[in-house]
């Protein structure tokens, strides 16, 4: 396809300033986003680069994406008439923004107090010094006594006091109860 030489420039001089390019595959749309040049002519040109192996190419959600090499940089550089200084936007580190001498920006300043104390003019937050956690239960999995646990409760479920003649599976495979013992000896077969 025939592109225009000022065209070919400027699709050229964005892809080496950026280091990427996005197109619409949409060839009809009169303007690309970013350049201002028709969207057929940077499709056109992105694909002869990448046949080139000077870009890649990656195509999502009826967008084309298209990375440059070292190679097209190298390339690009040439064709356009740049020093080798001019490096795409993805190359080049962030500079971090200098810090003004002597102050800490938005940093809070340490505490030197101790817990459960606040110094002057902030206040407290958290248990006070004299908070001492305490456990009742025996840990994980322990059930605590008691009428509304089941200790004293009569009617359903495990809290349910113990009928004659039923026969209660204590201890099954692995000590878990329901799991194969025998009906006659109430004794674990997996043994």
């Amino acid at each position: 396809m025939l592109v225009p030489k000022a065209t070919r420039k400027a699709v050229y001089r964005y892809l080496l300033s950026e280091g990427v390019c996005v197109a619409h595959k949409d060839l009809h749309i009169p303007k690309h986003d970013k350049i201002h040049v028709p969207n057929l002519y940077v499709v056109k040109l992105m694909q002869s680069l990448k046949s080139r192996k000077y870009v890649t190419e990656q195509f999502n959600w009826q967008y084309f994406y298209w990375y440059i090499t070292n190679e097209g940089i190298e390339y690009l550089r040439g064709y356009l008439g740049l020093p080798d200084e001019v490096v795409p936007a993805t190359l080049k580190k962030p500079r971090p923004a200098p810090r003004p001498a002597g102050s800490q920006g938005d940093r809070r300043p340490e505490r030197r107090s101790a817990p459960g104390t606040a110094p002057e003019g902030e206040k407290k937050v958290g248990p006070g010094a004299d908070f001492q956690p305490g456990f009742r239960g025996a840990g994980r999995g322990a059930r605590p006594e008691g009428p509304r646990f089941g200790g004293d409760r009569t009617g359903f479920g495990r809290g349910a006091p113990r009928r004659e003649g039923y026969r209660h599976n204590e201890g099954g495979a692995g000590g878990r109860p329901g799991f194969s013992s025998s009906p006659a000896t109430g004794t674990n077969t997996a043994e």
